[in-house]
């Protein structure tokens, strides 16, 4: 358990003075020697004051402890192994696996602490529902603190997706505290039973870290002494956060003039020397970010590489990515200079990152040496491993997965199913299956939908509000954001038939807000550049297959998907020189007429790598309303959605090609028919099972067509 709290003083009021205190109440209240009172024994003498606790005894020289640090990141509000858009069990992923893993990781050591790495509350349709539909009440944790407090978890941080829903909803999940402006810090809720720590966000009202930079945990740890005897000993764990400062363009709406940020760097430099000179025997930085080979800044996301080399961490915790670290499979994911997949290190600190969503638990093990006077970590004994929710595959070649903790579910089944409730509400009827198994090589169907919504939304404030820019065309970009990153079943898929809210959900993932941009035709043919980024180059000539998509995010392939729009992306040429043919209204596009662009809040705000100009100053309109709630208004105002109408507009193409080999590229097994649907004719498929047991296919794009 971590360090006790000291009690309040009125608890540590020695016996002796209480007991007078009583016994002259109570005589005052009629107690004398006659009229009837009560009569009372003499008092007894006062007891000796407690002596003082003995000092600990010293540890021997040679005593070695190993320590096991758990993490869990990236949790994303994913409790149960269930998908509130399919309204199904995924038994991939869900905090209730991983829950078996720490169970198991506590039996196998005798020493272990637990830490969350952050963007822990946001990203599931229970999660919304606890924020923004029917907020939890403050007596009441949120449902993800609530089975991490019944787990027992040691420290935790934050990621950028704990201010997605503002500081007050914040303050109020982490139980109050926080000094920052239009906040009742003294407010004080239900929130998790072990301590936050962030220490590269400040407010600006108060000048000083929005929670605790970092906490000490004292623990009574099992030890084997130089005589080779069971020993306990104590251990001070200093353990300190760190976030991306990409908030401040993320949620800018809710923490501009409210808080800032300085580097990772720059804020162990500063406590990490606190930590040890207050007794830290080992320090453990909890980094919601991950691994960066680009020129340390500090505003970077992932500046792993760098902390690592601050003097005094012991152990780095990392996320964000929602990659896995150590990656001892054939083609690791991270390969910079420092990194060490066999070893599990970065730089030499032993470094962990546990997947996303439930579906790993990140494991550290350290063997503590004390030579008389403090601990060091022997690190030719340091084993790291992110332990994954999967088992292996059976006999088909199905996925196995551990499983689920009968202990979590009970714990949230009343907020889980009122959830479900909501999710169900119906809003609409679509006559065609809007998905995104395709949507990198041509299907507008899961997209069109989106951009018409947030199209319409902006045209109508303009003319309502923004009179300056009522003469600009106004067109609308977004993104397939479920693309298969996370296996075969990350897709948008929505049947045919009555449209709920959790099909908006589905449509539309994040919890962002619709903002406008005004930006030229130069502008918008350089920010196509940076979307083709999502396609490798094909060499027309080679014979062996290639992949077409790249690692860049396809949440970043921003696309139009209007008519009055057209391009084509040349996958043959090199990064930068891909758009071909971009026309506006059948014309070539004026490279300095402007528009207006309608898109969320991250792209507007930290969108530089697009173009320049997003990075705030392109904004004319920084809307409150979410996406996915104009989506559902847009929905419901037309009731009947069509292919005609609402998903056949393709405003790109590949620029025709013919190739000696195949192009490549993989989606949800079984899918081909949605390409079909789609009019997508030169889609077939090679593998029914890419092999990599996350429920993907091969699938080839013949670019001749």
């Amino acid at each position: 358990m971590n360090e006790a709290v000291a009690a309040p003083s009125w608890r540590l009021a020695p016996m002796s003075t209480c007991a007078a205190i009583l016994i002259a109440a109570l005589t005052a209240c009629g107690g004398g020697s006659g009229g009837g009172g009560i009569a009372f024994p003499p008092a007894a003498p006062a007891p000796a004051p407690n002596p003082p606790a003995p000092a600990p005894a010293p540890v021997a020289a040679g005593t070695r402890a190993t320590v096991a640090l758990l993490e869990t990141t990236d949790l994303h509000f994913n409790v149960r192994s269930y998908d509130y858009f399919k309204l199904a069990e995924d038994k991939s992923y869900g905090y209730e696996r991983t829950a078996t893993l720490i169970n198991a990781a506590r039996k196998e050591f005798a020493n272990t602490m637990l830490f969350d790495n952050g963007d822990t509350i946001q990203g599931t349709a229970l999660a919304d529902y606890e924020a923004l539909v029917s907020r939890i009440p403050c007596t009441q944790p949120l449902s993800i603190y609530k089975v991490m407090n019944a787990t027992g978890y040691d420290v935790g941080t934050l990621g950028n997706h704990e201010f997605n829903y503002g500081l007050d909803f914040l303050n109020q999940v982490l139980g109050g505290g926080l000094d920052v402006e239009g906040v009742d810090g003294t407010k004080k809720c239900a929130g998790p039973a072990f301590p936050m720590v962030l220490a590269n966000v400040q407010s600006v009202k108060s000048g000083k870290p929005l929670i605790a930079p970092y906490t000490i945990v004292t623990r009574q740890f099992t030890a084997t002494g130089p005589d080779g005897k069971t020993v306990t000993v104590p251990l001070k764990v200093g353990v300190i956060g760190f976030t991306t400062p990409g908030i401040l363009n993320w949620d800018k709406r809710f923490l501009e003039g409210k808080v800032r940020t300085e580097g990772a760097v720059e804020s162990a430099a500063k406590y990490v020397p606190e930590l040890r000179a207050k007794g830290a025997d080992i320090v453990v930085a909890l980094q919601h970010g991950g691994l960066d080979a680009s020129p340390y800044s500090p505003t970077m996301e992932s500046p792993g590489l760098y902390l690592s080399k601050v003097p005094g961490i012991d152990a780095l915790m990392m996320g964000h990515q929602h990659g896995t670290f150590p990656d001892r499979g054939a083609k690791p994911g991270y390969t910079q200079a420092g990194v060490d997949n066999t070893a599990g290190t970065v730089n030499g600190v032993p470094a962990v990152m546990a997947s996303s969503w439930g579906k790993a638990l990140g494991l550290i093990k350290l063997e503590l040496v004390h030579d008389g006077k403090a601990w060091s970590v022997d690190k030719s004994k340091t084993f790291v491993e992110a332990r994954s929710t999967q088992t292996g595959k059976d006999g088909a070649g199905k996925a196995i997965y551990v499983d689920a903790d009968p202990s979590v579910a009970p714990l949230i089944e009343t907020q889980h199913q009122a959830a479900i409730t909501y999710v169900k509400t119906p809003i609409g009827s679509t006559d065609f299956r809007m998905n995104t198994y395709f949507a990198d090589v041509g299907d507008p169907g899961a997209i069109q939908i989106v951009n018409q919504a947030q199209a319409d939304y902006v045209k109508a404030y303009i003319q309502g509000n923004l009179p300056q820019y009522a003469s600009l065309p106004v067109l609308s970009v977004s993104a397939p954001f479920k693309s298969g990153y996370e296996g075969g079943r990350d897709y948008t898929d929505v049947a045919v038939g009555n449209l709920a809210i959790f099909n908006a959900a589905d449509l539309y993932l994040y919890p962002n807000t619709v903002y406008a941009v005004k930006v030229t035709g130069a502008e918008i043919k350089s920010w196509l550049e940076a979307a083709a980024k999502r396609f490798r180059r094909i060499d027309p000539a080679a014979t062996a297959d290639q992949q077409l998509i790249s690692t860049f995010p396809g949440y970043n392939f921003d696309m139009f998907t209007t008519p009055d729009v057209q391009y084509e992306i040349d996958v043959t040429q090199a990064e930068g020189s891909r758009i071909k043919n971009l026309t506006y209204l059948g014309a070539a596009i004026d490279a300095a007429k402007e528009f207006v662009i309608a898109t969320n809040n991250y792209r507007a705000t930290s969108g530089a790598s697009f173009i320049p100009a997003l990075d705030g100053r392109a904004t004319i309109y920084a809307s409150p309303d979410a996406n996915r709630d104009v989506l559902i208004e847009y929905i419901k105002a037309r009731k009947t959605i069509t292919r005609t109408a609402n998903g056949a507009a393709r405003s790109w193409r590949f620029t025709r090609v013919t190739t000696a080999g195949n192009v490549v590229f993989t989606s949800g097994q079984g899918q081909l028919s949605a390409a079909t649907d789609a009019g997508l004719t030169n889609i077939s498929l090679l593998s029914a099972d890419d092999g990599s047991g996350k429920g993907r296919s091969v699938y080839k794009v013949d670019l001749s067509q």
